[in-house]
């Protein structure tokens, strides 16, 4: 091993020295700090002058984290042929060796990417105790508190301690400098790659600052000069006195006094679960909220509820204020609800919200001014909605002794963890801002590492894992960064929270006059992140700003499903649906279609269904007096061996016999349900079924499947993967180790099944030209004039051309014919008539409530499963527990390693559900076969009862069942969970049954998905995961990229009541449309908050996209009270005022919005015409200047524009709009450039060639509101009755306009 002297600085100028003479196989290990490019360099100067065939870059360091601590970790890369050398080395001079393939220079790579956050990190930790000093708060506590908490990072833990406190006559490493010097090393290597560094650049300039007085003791400068250049006297602060905060919250919760009544303001989601809370403490508690079913919620749950916060605060001893930010606390206790005047002299309050520290103190002293002794508890809470609930939460309290005294029981009540924080009213605040600041820094610091590691070449998952044992790690790190890797934004904490929090810390660092430029980088990247509308998604998206502006990937993309170009060269389809026909033939014949299902998924296209997992005559009777259509006998049949399965269906079979015999006018067809891959037991169940029931006139072969992209063409059998049709036998499913085969070509497949018994010549089919060209009617005299005894391949590439063929067999059947059909799921569905139903939610269950995890059990070992575990994996580890099963443990071990793994699974499985994880139980992916299918079957079986096993230990109820696979699925639901019969709701997902299990079921209630080995793409199960969670509404500005993706607009129409709101709605229901509710400045003046609560209640119960925006906001009162009402964009219109003035407004309000993660239209140029009262007459107005357009937008950072082309406010001349599409050309070019959509107001009037064309050239947003607003006029002058008609009227006219728009406007079937 090799290490020169001298770091990165030095040049690879030197000769061979000690390496000449090498051998030529030779690999040099080599250690040094260089830039990888020299490495690069070296190996080819040692392969041509030293004739060393190659080098192993190493970097070497001590782990720090708890799992390595002070053990050797070494980073490696080079060629593979001198990686496979080098590693039994490398193994033994290490506890933990990394090996990144491909080309050396790896090592150093890392050590780049350690070091950026090293020194971002120290920065960070410099300005969180600044600012926290300066906020009164001292040092040695916010270092106990912080290092226990999430904003905590290795160099805050080790080098805080010594900053505070330098120890002296220590040896000095000039760490500073050396630092300052690696930092502007990274910082060139990222130029060379024209990659941003935003926080690198910052930290390195103020420890440049730090180091600029350079003495022996560089941590005892560094502070020097932050004090000198800050003017905080952190040593002075650090020295002074100290205290536990936790031993000083113990003391005043001793000392506390009694509360007899609270009042409680804000029932929000944390609010009302702190409230509860309470209550369960035996407080009363008087509750109040301005939206009402939060008041409902609290009454249901014990509490009173006031109809004011002034009654709320009447005689209480406390009062709690969990509102969401600063101006709702002042509106509450000072403005239009004056809460102060109403509470008794005396009393206390909590603020519980987060708010800046400055705010807690000036409401302080004015609560002290007031004279009535009132007393304030400054005391933000962390934990989230769930501890709230449970009363778990962390609170950081501070004010006065008197009043935590007053308010100590209150606090404890709530808290899991209470500190109490010296300072006065602002303490506590100022603590949780510090630990927002650090957490922050170190989610965008992480975003910028593993972005740079992303372009710099490197493996990000081993990067991740490397960094989080080294002293680049952060607590931030380890828990946002897997998110990043998976590519899985699912909100678990709002990137716009960080824009709200950081944007707290920048304020406040501006009041107290402490520069902190990290926070303020960091709160800028959030801040892009929210600008480019992923503010509601996951705070690790902010690694999207620099993946979208540097085009690098933390985590590749999933793969993308294309459309299927082949079909499109197929004859169109039949005109007429037949399932109405199919429904009427059904109830002309008595006819029952029994379902032998050889696994559970064959009940994937079919709802309200009953399916039977026993088969007596008794039962089977029961059965067939109630006459249904159809139901299912769960053979699982696909997991016995042939002998037994042939058995089964001739048992199964004479029961059928017997039973129908048995029940007056009773009779039957049968269907062996068999995979739509072509697995399973054929032609053995067939002929079993045959011997009993007597020949056929024709075995049918269906196997189309439709969801799950199995096509049926020219008798050659596809699977769809991604564009492609892959014939089946080229896919892994044909290479089962039980159920193998060789042909595509269906009447070959039959012939290789029969081995020769039935030749592919001797097999027909019905063509898709016949299905589409003749219909039921031909299919009907294709199967007729069949022999007695063949078998009919069935073509078909779509539902339609299934029911066509269901039709015909049914006319078919009626005439005499009998059949036998060996189908995939689809057939069964189309043969009864039914009509498909949307997938099944959670909330259509009433589960939502439900608190332990979901079990997933997975037992399939098809290569789509395998991949889809990967998937799920992927998007959803950070929410999901797994547990692996060892097959070879189970299926080839001894019984007492088979026990300990079945226990220890179920043991696992029941304390991840008690703590509200959806658990993953998958067996291991390697697959074991036997040398025969017969032994390969008896693995299978070992594996399935070994999950049967693990099922039946788990005591936890679990939220719901998923079983992955179809013989795993069947015994889960027969042995496991013990059901005799179960009722098919519907679908889950497109293919994937939903089954309500029988009375007598373990588990009873709890919902069981059965999910097909070979159903979906590879993300259709984690998406399936993802659907049983809550919903997030998409925003505006989401609702208009889709729009720009899909080359169409989005209506937003002006609201004014309910019945209003509710026409929008019901129409963009029916239409299946994204909409926009938009309320207009005069709107809101008559209907205030219960007019904003009603469309935000109204969009977020929707079934289809739809946002709420505030209309033509002209003034900046008004606009910045909305932004803090629950839209989700404003409009800022500026358009009366001159373009200088215009800018500055909306820029300032553009701000705001931002920072709260809303989408901001503005207007430029001027409509004519009267909108709710305001009018713009002719000659005051003005179209919309290009030149113009560009300044404003680049200097506004608007998202939306509503343009001037010659449309108005409210009714066109009798000439009709002349709207300037040249204008709106040159438009649209702008601002497909800059990124912003186009908006255009005064829709109503415009001819519908017209608006197409606007929709062409770009216009994503229309306004309307004249023509919806006559049609409720117009509706009001036809008498009726009652009042109820009226509205009722009301709506259906307006709900017409409005779905006429939509599907004008092209967004009908875009929801």
């Amino acid at each position: 091993m090799w290490q020169p002297k001298g770091g990165r600085e030095r040049c690879c100028s030197f000769d061979c020295g000690a390496l000449k003479g090498l051998h030529k196989d030779t690999v040099v290990i080599f250690r040094s700090t260089i830039l990888p490019s020299h490495i690069q360099n070296l190996e080819a100067y040692f392969t041509e002058d030293c004739k060393a065939a190659s080098i192993v870059d190493v970097y070497a360091t001590k782990g720090v984290s708890d799992g390595l601590n002070g053990k050797i970790m070494i980073a490696s890369s080079g060629r593979s042929d001198a990686i496979l050398k080098a590693r039994p080395i490398l193994s033994a001079m290490c506890d933990k060796l990394y090996v990144f393939e491909g080309e050396a220079g790896a090592g150093s790579k890392i050590e780049m990417v350690k070091e950026l956050l090293e020194g971002i990190h120290l920065v960070a930790s410099l300005e969180a105790i600044s600012l926290g000093t300066k906020a009164g708060i001292h040092p040695w506590i916010i270092y106990d508190i912080i290092s226990n908490a999430a904003g905590n990072s290795w160099v805050f833990k080790n080098h805080v301690p010594k900053l505070l406190k330098p120890s002296k006559g220590a040896p000095k490493d000039h760490f500073l400098s050396t630092l300052v010097q690696k930092l502007g090393v990274i910082l060139d290597l990222a130029k060379s790659l024209t990659f941003p560094l935003p926080l690198l650049a910052v930290a390195r300039q103020q420890l440049i600052l730090g180091s600029s007085h350079g003495t022996d003791d560089e941590d005892a400068t560094l502070i020097k000069v932050w004090e000198k250049k800050l003017g905080v006297k952190i040593s002075d602060a650090a020295n002074a006195e100290s205290y536990i905060p936790q031993q000083l919250a113990s003391h005043i919760v001793s000392k506390s006094y009694t509360v007899d009544r609270i009042g409680f303001i804000g029932l929000g989601a944390m609010g009302c679960g702190m409230a509860t809370q309470l209550l369960k403490s035996n407080f009363c508690v008087l509750g109040y909220d301005i939206y009402k079913p939060s008041l409902t919620r609290f009454a249901n749950a014990g509490g009173l509820v006031g109809s004011s916060p002034a009654e709320v605060c009447k005689d209480v001893d406390v009062l709690v204020l969990m509102v969401t930010n600063e101006a709702q606390a002042e509106s509450i206790l000072y403005g239009d609800f004056d809460a102060i005047s109403a509470l008794p002299s005396g009393a206390s309050i909590i603020l519980s919200s987060t708010v800046s520290p400055g705010f807690v103190s000036r409401l302080d002293q004015r609560l002290q001014n007031e004279g009535k002794n009132l007393k304030l508890v400054d005391a933000p809470v962390s934990g989230g909605v769930t501890r709230a609930a449970l009363g778990t939460l962390t609170i950081m309290a501070s004010g006065t002794d008197e009043a935590l005294k007053s308010t100590g029981s209150v606090l404890s009540a709530l808290s899991e963890k209470l500190y109490v924080i010296k300072g006065g009213c602002g303490a506590g605040s100022g603590i949780k801002m510090v630990n927002q600041l650090l957490a922050g820094v170190h989610i965008a610091s992480g975003a910028e590492a593993m972005a740079f590691g992303a372009r710099l070449g490197l493996n990000t998952r081993m990067l991740f894992d490397f960094i989080t044992n080294s002293e680049g790690s952060s607590w931030m790190f380890e828990n946002r960064v897997p998110h990043m890797l998976d590519n899985d934004y699912t909100p678990l904490s709002a990137l716009d929270i960080f824009v709200k929090d950081l944007g707290i810390v920048t304020h406040e660092c501006s009041i107290r006059k402490v520069p902190l430029h990290i926070s303020t980088v960091a709160h800028q990247l959030f801040l892009s992140g929210s600008a480019a509308g992923w503010g509601r998604q996951d705070d690790a998206g902010v690694v999207k700003v620099y993946e979208t502006l540097t085009g690098v990937k933390v985590e590749g993309k999933l793969p993308a499903v294309k459309k299927d170009f082949a079909l499109q060269s197929l004859p169109a389809e039949w005109p007429v649906d037949p399932i109405g026909e199919i429904q009427t033939l059904n109830q002309d014949t008595s006819k029952t279609l029994v379902v032998l299902d050889d696994d559970p998924t064959g009940t994937q296209t079919v709802h309200d269904i009953e399916v039977l997992t026993e088969w007596t005559v008794e039962t089977l009777m029961e059965q067939f007096r109630k006459s249904p259509k159809c139901f299912f006998i769960l053979t699982n049949s696909r997991a016995m061996s042939s002998d037994k399965a042939t058995t089964l269906i001739q048992d199964i079979c004479r029961n059928l016999h017997t039973a129908a015999k048995s029940v007056q006018g009773a009779d039957y067809t049968v269907v062996l349900r068999g995979d739509s891959t072509l697995r399973g037991h054929f032609p053995e169940e067939a002929d079993a079924a045959v011997s009993v029931l007597g020949e056929m006139d024709a075995w049918i072969i269906c196997p189309f499947f439709l969801q799950g992209g199995r096509y049926t063409i020219g008798d050659i059998h596809y699977v769809a993967d991604s564009d492609l049709l892959i014939p089946a036998a080229d896919t892994g499913f044909a290479k089962d180790a039980a159920f193998g085969y060789k042909s595509s070509n269906l009447r070959e497949w039959v012939e290789e099944k029969t081995a020769g018994r039935i030749p592919a010549s001797s097999v027909t089919s019905i063509s898709i030209q016949l299905l589409r060209k003749g219909g039921p009617d031909a299919v009907c005299e294709h199967l007729c004039s069949l022999q007695k005894g063949s078998t009919c391949i069935v073509n078909a590439a779509s539902e339609r051309d299934m029911a066509v063929f269901a039709a015909g067999m049914i006319k078919a059947e009626m005439k005499g014919k009998r059949f036998l059909c060996r189908t995939a799921a689809s057939f069964v569905s189309a043969r009864i008539g039914i009509i498909p139903k949307a997938p099944i939610l959670p909330k259509d269950l009433g589960i939502n409530k439900e608190r332990n995890g979901g079990l997933i059990v997975v037992g399939s070992y098809v290569a789509k499963t395998t991949k889809q575990v990967e998937e799920l994996r992927l998007q959803c580890g950070h929410i999901l527990r797994s547990i692996e099963v060892s097959v070879a443990k189970v299926a080839m071990r001894s019984a007492e390693e088979r026990e300990e793994e079945i226990s220890t699974a179920a043991e696992m499985a029941d304390i991840f559900l008690a703590a509200q994880k959806d658990t993953l139980i998958v067996t291991s992916r390697e697959l074991i076969t036997g040398k025969t299918p017969s032994e390969s079957l008896e693995i299978n079986f070992k594996v399935s009862s070994a999950l049967v096993e693990i099922v039946r230990q788990i005591t936890k109820r679990p939220r719901y069942i998923l079983a992955k696979g179809g013989i795993t699925s069947s015994d889960l639901a027969t042995k496991a969970l013990e059901a005799k019969c179960a009722k098919i709701v519907g679908q889950a997902l497109a293919g994937v049954p939903l089954w309500q299990l029988g009375p007598e079921s373990r588990h009873l209630g709890v919902p069981y998905i059965v999910f097909p080995g070979n159903v979906g793409d590879s993300g259709a199960l984690a998406e399936l995961v993802k659907s049983w969670a809550r919903p997030v509404r998409l925003s505006t500005k989401e609702l208009l990229l889709n729009a720009e993706k899909g080359g169409y607009a989005v209506g937003a129409f002006n609201v004014y009541n309910l019945e209003g709101v509710e026409a929008v709605v019901a129409a963009a229901e029916e239409e299946q449309s994204p909409a926009i509710l938009q309320i207009h400045p005069g709107a809101l003046k008559q209907g205030g908050m219960p007019l904003i609560a009603c469309c935000i209640s109204a969009a977020e119960q929707a079934s289809v996209p739809i946002t709420v925006h505030f209309d033509h906001g002209t003034s900046k009162q008004d606009l910045v009270e909305a932004l803090e009402l629950g839209f989700d964009s404003v409009m800022v219109d500026g358009s009366h005022l001159s373009f200088t003035e215009n800018v500055s407004y909306t820029k300032f309000i553009t701000l705001l919005a931002h920072s709260k993660g809303l989408l901001v239209e503005a207007e430029l140029g001027r409509l004519s015409g009267t909108e709710d009262d305001l009018t713009v007459e002719d000659y005051e107005a003005r179209l919309t200047d290009v030149k113009q357009a560009q300044d404003f937008i680049d200097e506004t950072s608007i998202d939306a524009l509503a343009v001037c082309i010659g449309n108005v406010h409210g009714k066109y001349p009798a000439s009709g709009p002349n709207l300037r599409l040249d204008l709106l050309k040159d438009l649209h070019a702008l601002s497909s450039k800059k990124g912003v959509f186009l908006v255009l107001h005064g829709a109503s009037g415009v001819p519908k060639e017209l608006v197409k064309g606007c929709i062409e050239l770009g216009v994503r947003k229309f306004n309307v509101n004249t023509e919806v607003r006559k049609a409720y006029m117009d509706s009001l002058s036809n008498s009726k009755k009652d009042l109820v008609h009226v509205m009722e009227s009301a709506k259906q006219a307006m709900k017409a306009v409005i779905a006429e728009k939509m599907i004008l406007f092209g967004s009908a079937g875009k929801a």
